[in-house]
């Protein structure tokens, strides 16, 4: 592994304990994980194989970064204060986290070394898997599914409650509007 694939790493780690801190939910909030996973993509995912059990594998690595991102998503704090959508990573959110950040960066540093290339490569053949760039193509993609489940998981929740919120204040700053159900309600019945 370069330095550049460590920097990458730990950046992507920070990323979420940042977020252990309560923060609004902004743009930045969602542009810079993204920017991070888009440029592991472009450095490294070149193609998706899909030959023999490649598609298998790719697939079953991305359903764990989805199921990953949407469970982290779900145990992140989302609560609207002082007008603004306020997100706060639990400690659930942020294990979940690291153990797939943690995981991905083990299988890298195992697999560049010469016992687990040639396990994974044994590995590899057992199952039918083609080569390299569908590990790769793998471990990339899940890291874009929990990305992009997490944070859709996390603006799906903030844009509920803001909806909500938006709703209660039009219901309460609209002087008989409660009567005027109420009374509907009773005519009705």
């Amino acid at each position: 592994m370069t330095t550049s694939d460590w920097i990458i790493d730990i950046a992507l780690l920070l990323v979420v304990f940042r977020q252990m801190r309560e923060e609004r939910l902004t743009a930045r909030t969602i542009l810079l994980p993204l920017a991070l996973v888009g440029w592991a993509a472009s450095r490294y995912l070149h193609d998706v194989p899909t030959a023999g059990n490649d598609l298998v594998l790719i697939g079953l690595f991305t359903g764990i970064g989805v199921a990953f991102g949407v469970a982290g998503g779900l145990l992140t704090r989302v609560r609207y204060a002082e007008g603004h959508v306020r997100i706060k990573a639990g400690i659930g959110a942020a294990a979940l986290w690291v153990i797939s950040m943690g995981f991905r960066l083990g299988f890298a540093v195992w697999s560049s070394h010469a016992s687990g290339e040639r396990h994974l490569g044994h590995f590899s053949v057992a199952h039918d898997i083609t080569g390299a760039q569908a590990w790769v193509a793998a471990l990339i993609l899940m890291a874009f599914g929990e990305v992009i489940f997490r944070l859709g998981t996390i603006v799906a929740r903030g844009q509920v409650l803001s909806s909500r919120v938006a709703r209660a204040r039009s219901t309460t700053l609209v002087p008989g509007r409660d009567t005027a159900a109420r009374e509907r309600t009773r005519q009705e019945a």
